[in-house]
């Protein structure tokens, strides 16, 4: 199946729509919420939320004896935003530290859930399969009302970005500040972060309570990469969300056997590698490329300021030298004396080098500025 193909199947099979419909949006929400979770230091919350949920969908399950999606859901949001709370609470009452606090509800959480799981797994109950779907995700089991359920949370939570753009933006980079200005610090947080919880909750049904987290951090973790302004990261993050969810519905629908959440988070995995490795700014790629230049740069500055030494010796710097007096200067190489030369630094004679005017200035600035910074 070729991409045109796919495309054109995308928009006349009704299940292969929705679950590209709905991992798209899923991923646009969870990657500009994630953007936050992410420059707040707090990478865990996600892993920690997700499995918090899951005590909740087996409580609703064994209340109402039913697997609706809504309602099982609806006790994901619950458990979760009290597992959330717990986090805050224990790091504001106790001396532990958010990542010991995460840690602790994680573990707590996914623990009791799985307790309930096994216990509803042996129950006489033709309803209880399918409820470890939850578990690693089911995209398969979308159906239109859960897009446009995804669909109406995205708007809610745009809009609500939008309002408190600036609110948002100062308790991101500076609490204290926003203190001062009269904001309630606590209400913001806890908006944040319920928008969190209700974004991973919405993504339970297709990546899984395993895969949320990476659902939340890998976009805005590649989108980090890129830019250091707030809203960009934001945009980016929800276009890197989008695009995995979309290519990676399209990578499962056309091989058997491939879960189509795992290979959303691979897809967003490698964004996030790609983006480690070739961004402008913060790529391993180009920050190599500029050590690479940087130490280049230093070897022909250290070999211009040794010549400048030799030069200022004498009354004319054009007084020529021999290139044996550069053998023993350890920066010394052929290469940077070539260098040196194209640049129109130094000029050759046979064995025999001086400097130019424009090389003795350029010499001599360099010698003051390091001078100046010694001070």
């Amino acid at each position: 199946m070729d991409l045109i193909e796919y495309i054109e199947l995308v928009f006349t099979d009704y299940t292969l729509r929705t679950i590209t419909l709905g991992t798209a949006i899923l991923g646009a929400v969870t990657g500009m919420l994630g953007s936050f979770a992410v420059l707040r230091k707090q990478s865990l919350l996600g892993d920690a939320i997700s499995h918090a949920a899951l005590p909740g969908i087996a409580i609703a399950f064994l209340i109402t004896g039913a697997k609706d999606t809504n309602t099982l859901l609806l006790g994901a949001l619950v458990s979760g935003l009290i597992g959330t709370f717990w986090i805050r609470s224990i790091v504001t009452k106790t001396h532990l530290k958010s990542d010991t606090a995460l840690g602790l509800i994680l573990s707590v959480f996914f623990g009791f859930g799985m307790l309930l799981l096994t216990f509803i797994q042996k129950q006489p109950n033709a309803n209880q399969a399918g409820l470890d779907k939850y578990l690693f995700g089911q995209a398969a089991t979308l159906v239109e009302s859960d897009v446009w359920m995804m669909a109406i949370v995205t708007g809610i939570c745009l809009i609500v970005m939008l309002t408190f753009w600036k609110e948002f933006k100062i308790l991101l980079f500076d609490a204290d500040y926003t203190k001062t200005l009269g904001f309630n610090t606590k209400t913001i947080d806890i908006l944040i972060t319920s928008f969190i919880v209700l974004a991973i909750v919405l993504g339970l049904q297709t990546v899984g309570v395993v895969l949320m987290s990476a659902m939340l951090l890998a976009p805005a973790a590649a989108a980090r990469q890129w830019t250091n302004s707030l809203s960009k990261m934001v945009l980016l993050a929800a276009i890197f969300g989008a695009f995995s969810g979309v290519f990676g519905t399209a990578v499962s629908a056309s091989q058997n056997n491939l879960s189509t959440g795992p290979v959303i988070v691979i897809v967003a995995g490698i964004f996030v590698l790609f983006s480690f490795v070739f961004s402008p700014k913060r790529g391993l790629l180009f920050k190599q490329i500029r050590f690479v230049k940087n130490r280049r740069d230093l070897e022909l500055h250290k070999t211009l300021a040794f010549m400048y030494h030799i030069a200022e010796t004498h009354d004319n710097i054009s007084h020529p030298h021999t290139i044996k007096i550069l053998n023993n200067f350890q920066g010394y190489t052929k290469g940077t004396l070539q260098k040196l030369v194209d640049r129109g630094f130094v000029e050759l004679d046979g064995n025999m080098w001086h400097l130019t005017e424009e090389g003795f200035k350029t010499a001599s600035n360099l010698y003051n500025q390091q001078n100046a910074s010694d001070e």
